[in-house]
This record gives structure tokens, C-alpha cells and sequence, in this order.
């Protein structure tokens, strides 16, 4: 289902405000809503049959509920389904899930998950394609094209921002600059000498870029016209101050790798939220208490169904996200449903300079490090770049020790919270009893970020 599918790269008049609006499949975003259910719901009577007939793990959990796949025709009929959990793939860690022979899988991505048991999620040729489709629609909704050069400084290997962004600009035709992160000095040389028009990188790294190419002098050399940031909360201050500084406008996006990656949705020049790719991914907003399908426009917990994705196609899967759905028209055109930004969490994760943390994966790396569970987690937000300090409560026994011992279980703990989170924190050893309590249970978290 390439792009030449359903009309390919297109431009119109809006409606609205007589701008010219880009779409990267028109027929698909701006789709009658009629269309667009009966289209999703041919295509999730395909999938939950792929899933029941492929995967034993779902099997169960559909016959334990006495349903069979001809029960599920219809858009309609997906809230009969089972939820499924962050703790359902990790019990099914690693190939539980996969609905595919091995050999028909090429390529995998994956998180941390909350005890080092990793989220990894599975590609076919095929999901791969359309994860790239959904990237290049946000790539053309932020006003690119075939003569636009897309800088990806998000990370590449198994984080899924790099590949998805990466695999966007290849299907939109950019010339694409495949810089991952770090290395700032190299990210401008070559946003500078290349002239990339189109940035794609956390909010936070994007502010830091900002300044630094303000403080060298280069503001007035580069050519960027729009940026693509996600993976981690951001405020509309925040935004406002990156377009100010680099000349540019800011879009959000939003994935999770358990359901592809960026790309599940993406925001347009309205930027009153962001348009759920429904062609690929129902979506859901649910009481998180009792798993209650709430009418749009209330607030509850995200739920999203792959109705497309072969390899790994998650159904009713709870991100544990929290936001709105809205279906009010957009200037854009697009009649795609939107999700807002994100309001908070139904669980205790943290995105952390755009990784996610769980305070349960520092309690399992202090236990196997020999210290005790007594810790805080104090973030901040310094020149827009998350800070990550990790205090942590010696014994009575520790705490008699040479400095010269302190020094080296310091050096050993932040080895092992390095290969468990993906991000080094700063490991601030103190005092026994020095963290306070609160009614006998310590504050674990402090977050001083404005976000």
C-alpha cells in the first residue's frame, strides 16, 4: 500500500485561510468519516483473525472470554476485546507476541522495560513500509518535500525515533541527514554546510541547539523552516521559545515503540493537537479505574488497537498515557481524529531526555549493586536540557567506609544504572536516614521541570 495507493503526494487550497496545505496520502487523511470506519473495520476483522490464528498468547485470552474472531466485524464490537498490558509483553518476552514465522520478520526495535526486561516489538517488510508512511505524513504536514533536507539527530540503533523519522524522509523523497545524537558541533557543521530545512529531535535537544548556534554565531546560516520534535513532554512556552530562536515552526509527534514508533500521530499547522494515523491505529480514551470506554472529549487513559501491523499487531493495548480525543473539523483538512498533547501518566514511568525510566529499574539495580532501596530521583530542566541526579542512602556499614571505597561502589553503581537505563544519571551518595520520609514511606521522586 505504497503512496501511488491512495492518491500519493498531493497539494490543495485549504479550505480554511486560503493556505496551501500538503498531505502525503489525501485520500486517507482527509478521508469521509464514513470511509474511513468502514475501512477500519474490515481491516481489524483481518487482524484479530491473524492474531487468533498465529498467536496461542492471544488464543487464551480471547477463548477465556469466550470469543472467537468472527464475533469481531466491526469497529463497534472492539471494546469486547481484552485489554492487553506493558506486563502482558514482558510475561510474553521475547517472540510470545510475534504473529509472524521468524523468518518473515526483518527487523526489530525495542525500549527498556521496568526490571531490564525489554519491550521488543517486530517488523515485516511490510509494517516497516507503512511506519514509514505514517513518518512522512508528519514530515509533509510540517511543510515538507522532495527539495527539503531532513536533519534526524534522534537516536538510531534500537530507539525508534531515528529509523522512523529516517525511513519518513526516504518515502517523501528529502535528502536525509542521518546524524542521530550527540556530537553538537557536527550536528550544526552539517545543518549549516547541507542546509537542512526540516530538524527532527527531542524538544530538549532542540532547545540546546538553539542556543549553541546562537552562542557560535550561525543563526543567520542556517536554513531551517519547520521541526519535528517528540518522545518526550514539552510546554507550550517551550515551543514557542525554540520557534523564536531558530525561525522556525515546531511540530509535536507522538509513538511508542510497542505500537510502531513516531508516526502514530502528528501534529499540523494548526497545533491544536495531533491526528491519530486511523488507518493503522484505532484509538480509545478509557476510565482508567474500571477499563469504561469514555465518549470523546473526556479525559482518561489512551488505548490503541495495530489494525494493520502483521509482526507484532497489538490489540487494545493501554499506554497508560492520559489525553483527550477530539474529532472538531481542522483547518488543515484532515479529518483524522486528534489526541492531545499528553496530561500525565496512570503509572510511575518518567521520560527522561527522552528515555524512559522507572523508578522500579533503579530499585532492581541498587538491590544487585548491594545497596539498600533508599533513594530520591530529582529532576530538573537546565537551558531545556533534562537533569538526572539519583541520591542514594548508604548503610550504616557503607557509610564507615574509606572514601577511596565510597568512591568506587559510586564508580560501579553508575556502570549498572548506565546499562539498565540507557542515560547515566548523577549518583549522589548520602547519609543514612537523610533522605526525609513522609508517614514512613520516602518521597522517591522530585520534579522540579516545568513541563
Amino acid at each position: 500500500m505504497g503512496p501511488g495507493f491512495f492518491g500519493g503526494f498531493s497539494k490543495k487550497i485549504s479550505d480554511k485561510g486560503g493556505k496551501t496545505v500538503s498531505y502525503y496520502q489525501e485520500d486517507i487523511e482527509c478521508a469521509e468519516r464514513e470511509k474511513m470506519r468502514d475501512m477500519q473495520s474490515k481491516r481489524l476483522a483481518e487482524n484479530v483473525s491473524h492474531v487468533y490464528e498465529n498467536v496461542p498468547y492471544y488464543r487464551k485470552m480471547m477463548d477465556d472470554r469466550g470469543l472467537v474472531p468472527g464475533d469481531i466485524k466491526s469497529v463497534d464490537d472492539l471494546r469486547k476485546l481484552p485489554f492487553l498490558t506493558k506486563d502482558n509483553l514482558k510475561d510474553a518476552y521475547p517472540y510470545g507476541l510475534l504473529a509472524v514465522p521468524l523468518s518473515q520478520a526483518v527487523r526489530i526495535q525495542s525500549t527498556s522495560g521496568t526490571t531490564g526486561k525489554r519491550v521488543v516489538a517486530f517488523y515485516t517488510q511490510g509494517d516497516i513500509d507503512l511506519w514509514d508512511e505514517c513518518c512522512a505524513r508528519a514530515i509533509v504536514s510540517a511543510g515538507g518535500g522532495r527539495d527539503d533536507v531532513v536533519h534526524v539527530c534522534y537516536g538510531y540503533g534500537l530507539f525508534t525515533g531515528g529509523p522512523g523519522l529516517n525511513g519518513g524522509s526516504h518515502k517523501v523523497g528529502s535528502l536525509t541527514l542521518p546524524m542521530s545524537s550527540g556530537n553538537t558541533d557536527r550536528q550544526i557543521q552539517f545543518m549549516t554546510d547541507l542546509g537542512a530545512t526540516i530538524l527532527c529531535c527531542t524538544p530538549s535537544y532542540a532547545a540546546f541547539l538553539a542556543e549553541s548556534i546562537i552562542e557560535q554565531g550561525f543563526r543567520g546560516q542556517i536554513k531551517l523552516k519547520a521541526g519535528i520534535f517528540g518522545a518526550e513532554a514539552w510546554s507550550e512556552e517551550m515551543r514557542r521559545d525554540i520557534e523564536a530562536k531558530l525561525g522556525i515552526k515546531a511540530y509535536d509527534i507522538y509513538g511508542l515503540t510497542e505500537i510502531s514508533g513516531p508516526g502514530v500521530s502528528f501534529e499540523c499547522s494548526e497545533q491544536t493537537g495531533m491526528h491519530v494515523n486511523e488507518d493503522h491505529f484505532i484509538p480509545e480514551i478509557i476510565d482508567p479505574k474500571t477499563g469504561e470506554v469514555l465518549p470523546e472529549g473526556e479525559r482518561g487513559e489512551l488505548v490503541f488497537t495495530c489494525i494493520t501491523k502483521k509482526a507484532f499487531p497489538l490489540l487494545r493495548y493501554r499506554t497508560r498515557d492520559i489525553c483527550v480525543l477530539s474529532r472538531k473539523p481542522c483547518s488543515c483538512g484532515r479529518t483524522l481524529v486528534k489526541m492531545s498533547r499528553l496530561m500525565g501518566r496512570t503509572d510511575d514511568m518518567l521520560i527522561i531526555r527522552g528515555v524512559n525510566v522507572f523508578p522500579s529499574q533503579i530499585e532492581t539495580v541498587l538491590l544487585s549493586c548491594g545497596f539498600p532501596p533508599n533513594y530520591q530521583i530529582v529532576l530538573d530542566r537546565v537551558r531545556h536540557t533534562d537533569t538526572f541526579e539519583v541520591r542514594v542512602e548508604l548503610t550504616g556499614e557503607m557509610f564507615s567506609d574509606t572514601v577511596k571505597e565510597i568512591s568506587t561502589k559510586e564508580n560501579e553503581l553508575l556502570s549498572a544504572m548506565r546499562a539498565m537505563l540507557g542515560i547515566s544519571p548523577k549518583i549522589t551518595l548520602v547519609a543514612p536516614r537523610s533522605i526525609a520520609r513522609s508517614e514512613g514511606k520516602a518521597v522517591r521522586i522530585i520534579d522540579n521541570r516545568k513541563i
